[in-house]
């Protein structure tokens, strides 16, 4: 129905919806395109998404739209770029043992078959360790970043808690538990797991993952 849309990612909500619909998420790198106006889920970690029917069209959306805005405190200044290598390149994807499809025999046939079609495309597959990735996402979910998303609707919270869904409010009322001791060793742990996974992707060109099984 249409050429694209915009929508916001924060943990796949740019990517995983996408991939279930047969179209193209991308998740720009944070600040590169404004959130000014957004309402967060949380404020720090997201971002504006693009979808699309095809990469080539998300990116010309993505080249339009990004740029610095002063309205956004974690706008900056871009510097987009394309590196694909000349001749063969290093795909990473994760250790066998460490792939988990939950069950699903057809997501991991799909995506052994994606993997064929790289190594066809110049792709040469190398396994990397996926232990800091994983980590990082289980942050999200169950470290103190729940209480940002209490700090996004705090008004809200207070005033009409009892009328949200009592999965939702369960989560994000779950943030007023967290202290300030908690948020600092997180951050702290996050920053080793950034060190871990910049060691995994120093000697590949890219990294491929299973979404959504």
């Amino acid at each position: 129905l249409v050429s694209f849309a915009l929508g916001t990612d924060t943990a796949g909500s740019g990517r995983v919806p996408a991939g279930c619909n047969n179209i193209v998420g991308l998740k720009p790198t944070r600040g590169a395109i404004s959130a000014a106006g957004v309402v967060p889920a949380c404020r720090s970690l997201d971002c504006v998404s693009i979808f699309a029917s095809t990469a080539e069209d998300a990116w010309n959306v993505y080249q339009t739209a990004h740029g610095y805005d002063a309205a956004d405190a974690y706008s900056r200044h871009p510097a987009p770029s394309l590196h694909a290598p000349a001749g063969r390149f290093r795909c990473g994807v994760p250790a066998a043992s460490q792939l988990d499809f939950c069950g699903d025999a057809e997501a991991a046939r799909m995506f052994a078959l994606g993997l064929a079609l790289i190594e066809r495309a110049g792709g040469d597959i190398v396994e990397v360790d996926y232990t800091p990735f994983r980590e990082t996402a289980a942050l999200l979910y169950q470290g103190p970043w729940v209480a940002e998303r209490l700090a996004a609707i705090r008004g809200f919270f207070g005033a009409h808690q009892n009328e949200m869904h009592p999965v939702t409010r369960a989560i994000i009322g779950g943030g007023a538990a967290v202290s300030a001791v908690d948020a600092f060793e997180a951050l702290y742990r996050l920053q080793d797991l950034k060190r871990q996974a910049a060691m995994e992707m120093r000697d590949i060109d890219v990294l491929v993952l299973p979404t959504a099984p």
